[in-house]
Formats: structure tokens, sequence, C-alpha cells
């Protein structure tokens, strides 16, 4: 039930108007459990009891480590919480990854081995609810908060349906304390929830699916014949598509969330904007990035250490968070690249004086280089073999002619609308969302809304595409 369908603006406004006739706080709580579970369930109904059972085991998990004294029993605790919840997302999300590359390693020595077909499905949504749930009983190890008795408050939120199959990872600490007392709504909770959802809509549909995708889709899936200018096109266009898509979402769920009273965290803040790696990923997938930094690189030894050591956190952290994505190299590859980046960063950062990296020229060259890096590392991320990476980082860097079935307005319409993106970010590196919008008068907000929903009327009837992080 993705949230660019009527099924879904029915599901949401029924939800809505159920909410607003209870008066039991704990009945709406048991409201939006149910919502939630129906929501999941209208994927995969079977998924539902990995979905309970996940919940379950880290709520009473919880409990028993806040109430054991010794060290042991608390790490035995937490232990079972990491093989399981780390176990099952290996089952359903590596196992078959492990079987076909053993069998590429075997025949690459000379053995034959025929991999097995498992045929396993992936839960939609699990890499977001177990890192949710790990991040739990993570933070109840660490004394950092205590476990709810409610089991009731729990199972919302780990499973509240704005959030639940693509983010933004929340926090217990963020959560929890909200559904301790019936939210106040205000007008204007609604009004800038409406709002938000309408921009995250029309960044998924408008921008994202109608004017990047046919391009990214067609470069990608002909990288032998497009010459550098349709290979940088469909580069930029991927890189503008998958920014659209997930920070559509983030953006549907987060006014979504507050609509009905809720405040989720910012996932996104201008990425496109960032001067230097280790900037790009306090913007990207923020919810994503301080997990890996707070639960894996910080239990890693972090910076603490030699220099060695921390190349060596930094390395393992982006291999895994490049993993978390999907069971592919492609995955790895993309994870290796930023490692590269962030190591080579920090180098440079013990050559290079602060006066000089902080001149604007050097500001400059700072943030080509940055957009360059991640802009050549989405080739792997979006490419579906190393051949295809291979050809088109060839088109990218040695100038080439080619064929492809782009028009020269496709070309012209996403070389224009990337210039506006880059623009649009750096402008916003020190401004938030809110407080932009804030600042504009409400003539030019209705304005902008009606151009929202005028553009999802005439742009939207086309294909339903589902959110790309949905995969992850």
């Amino acid at each position: 039930m993705p949230f660019n369908t009527v099924t879904f603006l029915i599901f949401f406004l029924g939800v809505s108007c159920i909410l607003a006739i209870v008066k039991s706080w704990k009945f709406k709580k048991c409201i939006i459990l149910v919502a939630s579970i129906l929501f999941y369930a209208a994927w995969n109904p079977l998924f539902v009891v990995l979905l309970i059972g996940s919940t379950l085991v880290d709520f009473f998990i919880g409990i028993r480590l806040f109430e054991s004294s010794s060290r042991a029993a608390r790490r035995r605790w937490v232990a079972a919480s990491l093989v399981i919840n780390l176990g099952l997302l290996s089952v359903f999300k590596y196992s078959q990854f492990l079987i076909d590359s053993f069998a590429s390693f075997s025949s690459m020595l000379g053995f034959s081995f025929i991999p097995v077909d498992l045929g396993i499905l992936l839960p939609v949504g699990i890499s977001f609810y177990t890192f949710q749930t790990l991040s739990y009983t993570l933070d109840i190890y660490r004394k950092e908060i205590e476990p709810t008795r409610s089991i009731l408050d729990y199972s919302v939120f780990v499973t509240y349906f704005p959030q639940l199959v693509a983010g933004p990872i929340v926090r217990a600490s963020q959560f929890l304390p909200q559904l301790a007392a019936v939210p106040k709504v205000t007008m204007e909770h609604k009004y800038w929830g409406m709002l938000l959802f309408l921009t995250g809509l029309f960044c998924k549909v408008v921008l994202a699916d109608y004017f990047l995708a046919p391009v990214s889709d067609a470069v990608f899936s002909t990288t032998s014949d497009v010459g550098s200018i349709g290979a940088w096109a469909g580069v930029l266009a991927f890189g503008g598509q998958i920014f659209f898509d997930f920070s559509g979402y983030s953006t549907c769920a987060i006014g979504l969330a507050l609509i009905m009273g809720f405040a989720l965290p910012d996932n996104f803040w201008a990425p496109y904007g960032a001067i230097g790696f280790r900037d790009f990923w306090r913007r990207w997938h923020i919810s994503l990035s301080t997990w890996l930094r707070d639960y894996l690189y910080i239990s890693l030894g972090g910076s603490k250490n030699s220099r060695i050591t921390t190349y060596r956190n930094i390395t393992i952290t982006m291999l895994l968070g490049g993993l978390w994505h999907g069971a592919s190299f492609m995955f790895i590859f993309w994870g290796a690249l930023h490692a590269c980046y962030l190591v080579l960063e920090r180098l440079c950062l013990h050559v290079i004086p602060r006066r000089v990296r902080e001149a604007l020229w050097a500001q400059c060259v700072g943030w080509l280089i940055t957009v360059v890096g991640i802009f050549v590392a989405w080739v792997p991320f979006r490419a579906e073999s190393m051949t295809a990476v291979s050809e088109l980082y060839s088109k990218l860097f040695f100038p080439t002619q080619g064929i492809t079935q782009l028009s020269s307005d496709s070309l012209f319409m996403v070389f224009v609308l990337m210039i506006w993106l880059f623009a649009w970010h750096l402008w916003r590196r020190e401004r938030s969302f809110e407080s932009v919008v804030a600042s504009i008068s409400p003539a030019t907000k209705l304005v902008w809304a009606t151009f929202m929903l005028v553009s999802l009327f005439l742009f939207g009837a086309g294909d339903d595409r589902a959110f790309i992080y949905f995969q992850f």
C-alpha cells in the first residue's frame, strides 16, 4: 500500500476519521496498531507474523536486560537480541546471496556447484524495523534508556505505519515519550503535515518517476550504446531520482505523522550541498548514518585510537552500510567507494591547513569533488553488473559518442533540473526546510500547493513505481 496510491489515501482518511471519533488514548493507540498491521499485511500477510515476532522478542528481552544485575547476564541478553534479529535478517536477505557467491567462487577454483534457489521472499521493510528494534535493546544495554512496560506502546513504536517500511529509523527515546499522553494536534500540525505530504508526493511522483526515472532507466539498460553526454545524463538522472524518491518518502512519512500529532526526525538536509563526504553523510539518510555511527563505528572504537584503526573502523562501517542496502557485491562496492572517500578526506584534513580549507575557492572545489564523487558512486548502486559499471565509467571519463533513445528535450530537462537541485541544496545548506517555508507568505504557499496538486494530476497517471528503498 504505497503512499502514492488512491488506496492508501482512502486508508489514511479512514484511520484519521476513526481516531478523531475515539476519545480514549489507549483505544486510539490500539487503532494505530491495528492500522499498522493492516498496512503491512497489504504487502504479504504472512510476514506480519515475522514483524510481530520481532516485536515481542525485543520487548521481553528489553525487560530482562534491564532487570539483570550481572554484566554477564546483560551480555547474554543483548547477544540474544543481536543473534535473533540479525539472524532473521541474514536468512531472508543474505542466504541466497551467500549460496550464489559460494557457487561463483567454486567455479573460479574449478569446482562444479549448482546453487539451490531457495525462493525466499524479502519481507518489505525488514532492514528498517530490525535496526529500530535493535537500537532499543542496545540503548537499554548501554543504560541510556529504561524499557517500557507497555507492550502496546512498544508495538506502536515498532510498527507505526508511516515510517514502517522505509524509515526514518526512529529511536525509542524519540518516539516512546510521545505515546505517554494524547498528542495535541493543532490546525498548524495538520496544515504542516498536509503540506509535507503533498511535497513528498510531488517529489516522488512528478520529479523522480515522471521526469528522471525514464532517463535513468534508458541509460542503465543500454550502457554499451550511450555516449558520454548520455552517460552523464543517466547518472545525474539516477542521483536526482533516488534523492527525490527517498526524501519524498521520508517527507510523506513525517507529514503523515505530524497530522496524527507525532514528530519524526528529519532524514535529509540538502545532501547535494555537502562540502566533503563526512558532511554528506550528516545530510543523507540521517537516521541510518547516525545508527551506523552510534552502534557500529563507535562500538568498533571510532576515532579514539590510531589513524590506521580509525580507517579500519570507517571501512568496516561503510562496507556493512553498503551491504545493508542489499545482498549484492554492487552495494559492497558502493560502500567501499564511500569508505575510500572518507579515508582520503581524513588524510587531506591532516595535510591541508584550516585557513586554506575555509577559503571560498577551496569550498567550491571541495563541493565539486564531493558531488562528482557521490554521483560516480551511484553507478554501482544502480547498475546491474560490473560490466555495466566499467562501461559507464569509461563513458563518463573518456569522451565518446553513442546512440541513445533519449531526446534532446529529455537531456536538457535532466541537466536543468539537476542544476536547480544543486543550487537549491547549496542555498539550503544552513537553512532548515521548516524555516524556509515559514518565511514564505501564505499566498506563495497557496500557489506552491496548487502547483503541486496540478502537477500530480497531470503527471501522476503513468506507471505506479514503488519507492526505491522498499527493496532494502
